[in-house]
């Protein structure tokens, strides 16, 4: 880390920024690493020319593009976003980078007023056809994560472009005006840290889908692989978030809690074996670990009642996964830090109302995992305000969001057709 940390800063080409966001918790590095990446790969292409001035039309068009237009944690959140959308004031389009034929697909391709695949086209192509529609807005879904698409943006797609959801972090482009977040991941003072201009959304910045179903079953710990008795932590995040000083932390707690296990999810057979290594190599019982298989996602929720407190990882936290604890009735228990990516679960528990499941060291967030085990009364407490808060904050309240999100959309517009560069906006 110490090597990656030297060659970033001295502008050497050593890692891409997407894996760096789980290794550390420095946005400036962050930001280094997304800008030597986009320079290298994708710098500005002015090949199409500037974008004459879109006269203003009675709707605004929107172009979200993404890979994950699919079954995908981001489709998982934003689906009903894009259903709700107001057609009296927005024209949507999806530019859909991978094919796909699967539920969500078929669900995503009826929300939009245009659905795209671009899969086949070249970037400047897409860019082309983006500008040939008179897209106002191009939303960027995917970032720098797989299968990114860069390059259209780089070409200048539309005059107002937006690094959205699907990356959490700068992109480190001059190209992209605007990153959509909150004041709890991006305060004040760590706005130098992105290159993009900040939309303040005024609770949370990550889009929630309240239609996401719960299955029926209700499983029992002895089918899901649990003991009978004794109180479940989990985490159900991909298995290459858990860092060794989060794993280390995690066996602490198993130590000081009798009789506890904790509930992983499953990525592949070689992280099973490595982590219970290492589990025994610090005095904890390989049993005391249970993975978690993939299975159906309204299953997958389902199965979460059986656990007693989500821990989270640091430095790239739950995010998704933090939803579908909180949508479930789990609390989430997290420690925040300076990134974008270690501050997310802090966002979604300010928006639902549970400020005090948040951390700000190690030693405060073990001792407060411990401390929930211990006293049963404080967890249920946590857990009866979260049930009341879970359809009455603003967390899961996707109309609301989107009502927000397109004040968004139209202070970025009314700046653009002022021709006013893009500047933070505070959405109220």
């Amino acid at each position: 880390m110490e090597d990656i940390s030297e060659k970033v800063v001295a502008n050497e080409k050593v890692i891409n920024p997407f894996p760096l966001l789980a290794l550390n918790d420095d946005a400036l590095l962050h930001k280094k690493s997304s800008e030597i990446y986009v320079q290298s790969r994708y710098p500005l292409n002015p090949v199409l020319g500037p974008i004459i001035k879109y006269p203003q039309s009675q709707k605004i068009r929107v172009g979200y593009f993404s890979a994950d237009f699919k079954n995908h944690p981001v489709a998982f959140l934003i689906a009903q976003l894009f259903e709700m959308h107001d057609r009296n004031k927005f024209e949507t389009h999806a530019f859909s980078l991978v094919g796909a034929s699967d539920e969500m697909r078929g669900r995503l391709a009826k929300a939009f007023d245009h659905f795209i695949n671009i899969q086949t086209q070249s970037d400047v192509q897409v860019a082309q056809l983006a500008r040939s529609f008179g897209i106002d807005i191009a939303v960027d879904l995917t970032g720098l994560t797989k299968d990114a698409r860069t390059g259209i943006f780089a070409h200048r797609a539309a005059p107002i472009q937006v690094n959205y959801l699907g990356y959490p972090g700068t992109m480190g482009a001059d190209y992209i005006d605007y990153i959509i977040a909150d004041k709890t991941l991006i305060s004040p003072e760590l706005q130098s840290y992105y290159s993009e201009k900040v939309i303040y959304l005024p609770y949370s910045y990550q889009v929630n889908d309240r239609k996401r179903l719960i299955s029926d079953r209700q499983f029992t710990r002895k089918e899901l692989g649990l003991p009978e008795h004794g109180f479940v932590f989990c985490c159900f995040n991909n298995n290459f978030k858990i860092l060794p000083a989060t794993f280390e932390g995690w066996m602490r707690i198993l130590i000081a809690v009798e009789g506890s296990v904790l509930w992983l999810f499953q990525d592949n057979s070689w992280a099973v074996e490595n982590l219970k290594k290492e589990a025994e190599k610090q005095g904890i019982s390989a049993d005391r670990l249970v993975f978690a298989e993939r299975m159906p996602l309204p299953e997958h929720l389902a199965r979460h009642r059986q656990a007693d407190l989500f821990l989270d990882t640091f430095p790239y936290n739950a995010h998704t996964t933090a939803s579908d604890a909180l949508w479930t009735g789990l609390p989430v228990l997290t420690l925040i830090g300076r990134s974008f990516a270690s501050r997310v679960a802090a966002s979604l528990l300010n928006a639902v109302g549970l400020p005090e499941l948040i951390t700000n060291t190690q030693e405060e967030y073990e001792s407060l995992a411990i401390e929930l085990a211990m006293n049963p009364q404080k967890l249920t407490d946590i857990k009866l305000k979260l049930a009341k808060n879970r359809l009455t904050t603003p967390l899961f309240d996707t109309p609301l969001f989107t009502k927000n999100l397109e004040d968004a959309y139209i202070k970025m517009h009314e700046r653009y057709q002022a021709d006013l560069e893009p500047d933070h906006i505070v959405i109220t």
